[in-house]
């Protein structure tokens, strides 16, 4: 069973078999303003239908969260990424995660916005009760 915190290491290990490390090819300034626009671009209606409806047809299930939700928040980033220079193939988003990645741990505001990212495209958890005890019927 996948678990979100799997899911989370497949973006990351994904992100870091792809192409060796190359130097960034923006500044953190920069950064900002293409995770802001990423993230904005979720919100747009068409977007946001198209991850619901995705969402909606994985039912919660990693596998298919993977097979159905993350190719189409890929293309949602690629569209935006693309107009800094970034490949528009799944290589250009890695490579931006790989950026952003890198200056999570230098700019807080980068840090909290990657937060925000992760969060649009990870199911919510759903917390067992507290002492893992499963009531009685």
């Amino acid at each position: 069973m996948f678990t979100c915190r799997s899911f989370t290491c497949f973006i990351e290990s994904c992100d870091m078999a792809s192409a060796p490390a190359q130097q960034p090819t923006l500044t953190v300034e920069q950064t900002r303003v293409v995770l802001s626009e990423v993230i904005q671009a979720f919100s747009v209606p068409e977007n946001a239908a198209r991850m619901d409806e995705a969402r909606e047809s994985a039912c919660n299930d990693m596998g298919k969260m993977l097979q159905l939700v993350l190719p189409v928040a890929t293309q949602i980033q690629q569209e935006v990424i693309k107009a800094y220079g970034f490949n528009n193939e799944g290589e250009g988003v890695l490579k931006f995660a790989r950026l952003v990645k890198m200056y999570e741990t230098q700019d807080p505001e980068i840090a909290a916005m990657s937060v925000k990212l992760k969060s649009l495209l990870l199911p919510p958890l759903s917390t067992p009760p507290i002492g893992g005890a499963i009531p009685a019927s």
